[in-house]
């Protein structure tokens, strides 16, 4: 058994950066077939709900912030405004992906909470506070900078030699796992080594020091690892807003046709009749169904010439007829792409 202490920085770090994700998942399979147990000291789940909604928060706010000035700083600037607006364009559809990003950092957050509160908290111990006391009296890593107050770090780092001297016995081994070199790691070398003031209460076997979860990781299931390591390298983008856009002017177009085709039938089965603006506007003054049952001859003329224009824009094979299970998908992404930039549910209109 693996007894891991992960770092509230690594934690945070998982959620900021979305590549990180297949790791989140990797540890949550190894928890789940009993080849890894957390050490959760209260300091790391304090300090996680701290800042969680600052990271949720803040990677988009300032990237939002800094496309703002950007695009700008490219309005004011000289040069071809063809090109600039090309520029525009391409920077608006990065801006719009940033509350996508931030979402899916939300949704990572909630699972480490999650994990978090299903673990046991460990509470510092008093020997524990003593010792961290003395390491910052003594100036002793991760105490040793000027001008820092550590005692935080302290008790992290001692919370978890007590763990490994209080829990160690047969198929027992420990890892501590941490993004703060600065004041864990080798000051003058490698820093994928403790500190020297740290070192004797690490070993290579039975209590190891990382500074990169994926390391950690592939130690304990190397298989795994590889294939969690790979999963990294695949990057899903979002799509743009100008895809979304296209996307969703040819669905809308496709409904449109769909709906033109079937008041053409009905036209043609006497059940909707053309008639001139004159009499469809008396019609319609006089408040009797004519939109359900009569069409003025002029806007039917237009409809026709608009349905030639979409076939030609949607290309053969692309404008029908369709099956009711795929007129049900044509009206589904629709729907959920006019969702996804603000509208409510079912939005189908033409």
């Amino acid at each position: 058994m693996f007894n891991v202490l992960i770092d509230t920085s690594v934690w945070l770090d998982l959620a900021a950066d979305a590549k990180q994700t297949p790791l989140l998942d990797l540890l949550q399979s190894l928890l789940s077939d009993g080849r890894v147990a957390l050490l959760v000291p209260r300091i790391v789940v304090d300090e996680f709900h701290k800042n969680r909604d600052k990271v949720a928060k803040s990677s988009a706010k300032s990237l939002s912030t800094h496309f703002d000035h950007v695009k700008s700083a490219i309005r004011k600037a000289d040069g071809d405004k063809r090109q600039k607006g090309r520029v525009l364009n391409y920077l608006s559809d990065l801006d719009h992906r940033i509350p996508i990003m931030g979402g899916a950092a939300e949704s990572v957050l909630a699972r480490i909470a999650a994990i978090l509160s299903a673990s046991t908290v460990i509470e510092a111990s008093d020997a524990v506070r003593l010792r961290a006391a003395d390491r910052a009296l003594l100036r002793k890593a991760p105490c040793h900078h000027e001008n820092k107050n550590s005692m935080a770090d302290a008790v992290l780092i001692e919370t978890y030699f007590e763990c490994v001297r209080t829990m160690s016995g047969a198929g027992q081994r420990f890892a501590f796992v941490t993004h703060n070199k600065h004041d864990f790691s080798n000051v003058n070398g490698n820093q994928k080594l403790p500190h020297a003031d740290l070192a004797a209460s690490f070993s290579k076997i039975k209590s190891m020091y990382f500074i990169n979860l994926a390391e950690c990781l592939r130690r304990i299931d190397p298989m795994r690892s590889t294939y969690a390591m790979w999963e990294q390298e695949w990057d899903q983008e979002p799509r743009s807003l100008s895809e979304m856009l296209d996307a969703m002017h040819r669905l809308t177009t496709q409904v449109w046709y769909n709906r033109h085709k079937y008041t053409a039938w009905q036209v043609e089965k006497g059940k909707v009749k053309i008639v001139s603006r004159e009499e469809w506007e008396e019609r319609w003054s006089r408040r009797r169904r004519s939109a359900q049952t009569h069409i003025a001859e002029d806007i039917w003329k237009g409809a026709l010439k608009s349905a030639k224009k979409a076939e030609r824009e949607l290309g053969e094979g692309n404008f029908g007829p369709w099956s009711d299970f795929e007129w049900g998908m044509i009206n589904g992404k629709l729907s959920a792409l006019r969702w996804m930039l603000g509208e409510d549910w079912d939005e189908l209109y033409t």
